[in-house]
């Protein structure tokens, strides 16, 4: 990757994926010293998306959560997910509540992938699962910003760009009142496939301070695009961070794996130039369909290299964790 000049030099490499012991306990200390709401409010929040724990129920993936050391949870509630809302009983919300109450585990997003179409069935229905999600959200926090993201899906955007603000545009007003923000995410191969597309997108629409946009730099690495000036032109309209790693192949084509493991992305850099822009959000580990969907997934194991990699950068970038 010698255009885009993000991965680590081999000396940052070594000690980013294979530091000592002494260097993994003070992560961990750091992970877990107690803070005030004062401090909170100026730290991030490291969290996990369970996109990636598929084969474990939402409650039972918190207390696995917690106890890994994440602050934090991003739930999937894509249709065919575990908690997509249809399938989440008025018990089982009870149960996810006091599990998140219990853990102390931070909801920060939910994953509802909803793609405009020119079908406007599609849409209604759409528009219905955002509802559906919005409710689901008051249904198990009491926490007051909460993402709704999603990807656009695929297309010309020159051809797609107005669907894609005539919806987006129904979705920010019919979640009005709930504890929700509406964030789209740029994806590699979509129609909306970079920072300054989703910008548009806002424009269009006049900026409402319920709408946002996801930064994943993994979909954004091996076009041209790099990494500290795609954060500046992002930074003030980002209301989550995902994070995995993105490897080119030999033809062309690239493959996703856990954050971290490849050291193609500096996640300490990231963290930090976010922090130094102002961003108090989350930083999410997402593991992508690629990895999951291979034969012996572990899930767990997942999990607990996610932190591992992460708290990492945390370490390193010097931001505090809340």
């Amino acid at each position: 990757m010698k255009a885009m000049q993000t991965k680590f030099d081999p000396q940052d490499r070594r000690y980013f994926i294979h530091s000592s012991l002494a260097t993994t306990a003070a992560a961990a200390m750091m992970a877990h010293l107690p803070v005030t709401a004062a401090e909170a409010s100026d730290s991030m929040t490291l969290g996990f998306s369970t996109y990636g724990s598929r084969g474990i129920t939402t409650e039972a993936v918190i207390p696995i959560l917690a106890k890994t050391g994440y602050d934090a949870i991003e739930i999937t509630c894509t249709k065919g997910f575990d908690a997509a809302p249809e399938k989440v009983s008025v018990e089982r919300r009870k149960i996810i509540r006091k599990a998140l109450i219990d853990t102390g585990l931070k909801l920060t997003s939910i994953m509802e992938h909803t793609t405009p179409q020119e079908s406007e069935k599609i849409n209604d229905a759409n528009l219905v699962r955002i509802q559906r999600t919005a409710e689901f959200v008051s249904d198990i926090t009491e926490e007051k910003e909460v993402v709704i993201q999603t990807v656009l899906g695929g297309g010309d955007w020159e051809n797609r760009r107005s669907l894609f603000v005539e919806q987006i545009g129904r979705w920010v007003e019919q979640t009005q009142g709930s504890p929700t923000l509406i964030c789209i995410k740029p994806h590699r191969g979509g129609g909306m496939d970079t920072p300054e597309k989703a910008l548009w997108i806002m424009n269009q629409l006049k900026h409402p301070k319920r709408l946002r946009m996801v930064y994943d730099y993994s979909h954004y690495i091996y076009t041209g695009l790099e990494l500290v000036p795609t954060i500046k032109q992002a930074a003030k309209k980002t209301a989550h961070i995902a994070v995995k790693d993105t490897v080119k192949q030999d033809d062309g084509g690239f493959r996703f794996e856990l954050p971290g493991t490849a050291g193609t992305i500096n996640f300490a850099k990231l963290i930090k130039q976010f922090y130094a822009l102002g961003y108090r959000g989350d930083i999410s580990c997402e593991v992508s369909g690629m990895v999951w969907s291979q034969p012996g997934y572990d899930p767990q194991a997942a999990i607990k290299v996610c932190y591992e990699n992460i708290s990492k950068a945390f370490l390193l970038a010097g931001v505090p964790r809340g």
